[in-house]
């Protein structure tokens, strides 16, 4: 950094903190997060779009593993207890966190606490990536305007999309990454590039064997594959944005440094990242065909030629689609306009680092992201790999976040004089509360009793289960014709007919009443991945089982294994059995995608301690 950008960053650092003091940025973070979440302490939590998905995910994850099942594949409670594949398609983190979280506190109490982390998280991380440039102050009012971001709250508020708010911590920790390698000193330029035998790289020193490049390495390098990893396994649409994040910014800098070291550091790093996760993304990839996973794309709401900037529809079905496209729509160009507006006023007031590899690749975010919420765009959309699979344009804004809120604070924050900056803390702390306000008039989400905590507790703890996901159903299948109050089996002569009525409009439900079932049985022992029936069976037939049709269950008949069951409408299994004594067996295998996606994490954890722990021993090494 040259000398006006050294002094541009010292005016008004101040002396580094120490003590008590070093711990003031930080705390103020956890006290907004504390804010923008202290109207759903109040009012209970937003039952978003995704609530109730979530809240069923945490609650049956910590159900498996009390019966020993540590990674669990199969969710029982959706489809009214006839369960469904989500823990294969859905990444684990979040739901595994919720899961947690429901074994230290009261389940009413997990939202909020999951909110208010997530929140710190955001602030922390993009406070993190602001120190790299900018003072303590700069740093920590950046922070806490990620926290308030419009689209921090519209996900937190209106959808209640847990694992999509953890992008709010993925992104900035990336980004800090990414360039805190293009500050590095490389050695390594084109077109001297070269294997080394000694090399020092970066601030760490490290040093590596013949034959080895030296850049890739370094922890630096180990980090970014594993908060791609990180997102991956947080939220697949959360994936797919960091992975183009990392290529386009690595890009960026590659161009600026004149240097095609950080396109190689960003290509094996994605590379690991994505062998790390690939215990989760490739079951999840695999076994797409085995579910109507085409529902999660295919719906009229789900295109993303539906939800441009401000885009309004004649098709009634996108009626509430377009209330909350104007919504997200005006966030959108807010974030964007006040992220140019900051990176102008700073470079106006000279407040931009000198080192252009630092706040270019920031400042070209939110450039993008307007491009990508644009019809123009389309065929970006239509030629990057699984870029439809994010659904909507408007998801890109979590990448906003940190870029908007450094170059806001950046902006606004005072280099001199003690009482400008606080009138400026006084104002962004009214804005933030407004904020807050604004989410919870125009955002907040309440709850039907079925949906709050309690009544999805009472479902689980009365066996009713809830209802399920579309894309997770069997191929051809209908969620919709699943009834309610189905026994475990179900003994027919008719494989095909239908289990419960009512109103075509409503979910159906099954009484005993209504004959459609000579016989029942209870399931009498097992596990959510292994269920178990014995029962003298009056004549031949079809038991239908409350148990939803997927290829790594294996049935069997008195050890027999099944195989050609009739399809039903409603998914579930139909098992032909013979009159007489009968065992049935339904056990949850580990198919071979699962276990070679197994061995591929095992081997990418083996090479990433294998890289790791020798440079941290050089480093120890080095230092003592």
């Amino acid at each position: 950094m040259n000398d006006e950008g050294t002094e541009n960053r010292e005016q008004g650092s101040g002396p580094t903190k120490s003590g008590w003091g070093k711990f003031i940025g930080p705390a103020l973070i956890l006290l907004s997060a504390l804010v923008a979440t202290l109207p759903q302490m109040w009012r209970g939590p937003s039952c978003g779009h995704d609530f109730d998905f979530h809240l069923v995910s945490w609650i049956d994850a910590q159900h498996s593993w009390r019966q020993g099942i540590l990674y669990p594949q199969w969710t029982p409670s959706p489809n009214f207890e006839a369960g469904e594949p989500r823990f294969i398609f859905y990444p684990p983190l979040t739901w595994m966190f919720g899961a947690v979280l429901g074994t230290i506190i009261p389940w009413k109490f997990v939202p909020a606490a999951l909110l208010v982390l997530l929140f710190a998280a955001t602030g922390v991380a993009t406070r993190a990536l602001a120190r790299q440039a900018f003072d303590d102050g700069v740093a920590t009012l950046a922070g806490c305007a990620a926290i308030f971001s419009g689209y921090a709250l519209f996900t937190a508020y209106e959808r209640s999309a847990f694992a999509e708010m953890t992008g709010g911590f993925w992104v900035p920790l990336l980004l800090m990454l990414i360039l805190r390698g293009s500050e590095e000193k490389q050695k390594l330029r084109a077109p001297s590039f070269r294997l080394l035998s000694v090399e020092r790289v970066g601030d760490y020193g490290s040093r590596h064997p013949r034959s080895i490049p030296a850049f890739l390495f370094d922890r630096t390098t180990l980090l970014i594959a594993l908060v791609i990893a990180g997102a991956w396994l947080s939220n697949a649409p959360l994936g797919v944005m960091l992975s183009y994040l990392l290529a386009g910014i690595s890009f960026t800098v590659a161009l600026l440094v004149r240097s095609w070291v950080p396109v190689i550091r960003a290509a094996f790093a994605a590379f690991l990242g994505l062998a790390l996760s690939a215990f989760f993304w490739i079951p999840a990839a695999r076994e797409q065909s085995w579910v109507a996973i085409r529902q999660a794309v295919d719906d009229p709401g789900l295109l993303i030629e539906n939800s441009w900037l401000f885009a309004r529809h004649a098709d009634p079905r996108l009626e509430l689609h377009d209330v909350e496209l104007i919504r997200v729509s005006a966030i959108g160009v807010t974030m964007v306009a006040v992220a140019l507006a900051g990176v102008g006023v700073a470079w106006f007031r000279r407040l931009l680092p000198a080192d252009r590899r630092w706040w270019v690749p920031l400042a070209l975010v939110p450039v993008v992201v307007l491009f990508l919420l644009l019809p123009i765009s389309d065929f970006v959309w239509n030629a990057l790999p699984k870029m439809r699979f994010l659904q909507f344009p408007w998801r890109w804004l979590v990448v906003l976040e940190a870029p908007m809120a450094i170059f806001f604070a950046a902006a606004v924050w005072p280099r001199r004089r003690r009482i400008w900056r606080v009138l400026v803390s006084g104002a962004c702390c009214g804005i933030f509360v407004a904020a807050t306000a604004f989410a919870l008039v125009s955002m907040y989400q309440g709850c039907d009793e079925d949906d709050e905590v309690s009544g999805i507790l009472r479902d689980y703890q009365t066996a009713s289960g809830v209802e399920g996901t579309d894309e997770y159903a069997p191929p051809n299948a209908d969620d919709s014709l699943v009834s309610t109050g189905l026994p475990f089996a179900c003994l027919v002569k008719d494989p095909n007919i239908p289990l419960g009525n009512g109103d075509p409009d409503a979910t159906p439900e099954w009484t005993s009443e209504q004959g459609s079932c000579d016989t029942t049985f209870a399931d009498t022992r097992g596990s959510s991945e292994h269920r178990r029936l014995q029962a003298d069976i009056p004549h031949a037939g079809y038991l239908v089982l409350r148990l939803r049709t997927y290829p790594a269950w294996r049935v069997s008949v008195n050890g027999q294994p099944v195989s050609g069951m009739p399809p039903r409408q409603d998914g579930l299994m139909a098992v032909p059995v013979p009159e007489g004594r009968i065992n049935i067996a339904a056990d949850w295998t580990t198919t071979g995608d699962v276990l070679t996606a197994r061995l591929v994490s095992l081997a990418a954890l083996a090479l990433t301690a294998v890289l790791w722990l020798p440079t941290r021993r050089r480093i120890v090494a080095q230092v003592s």
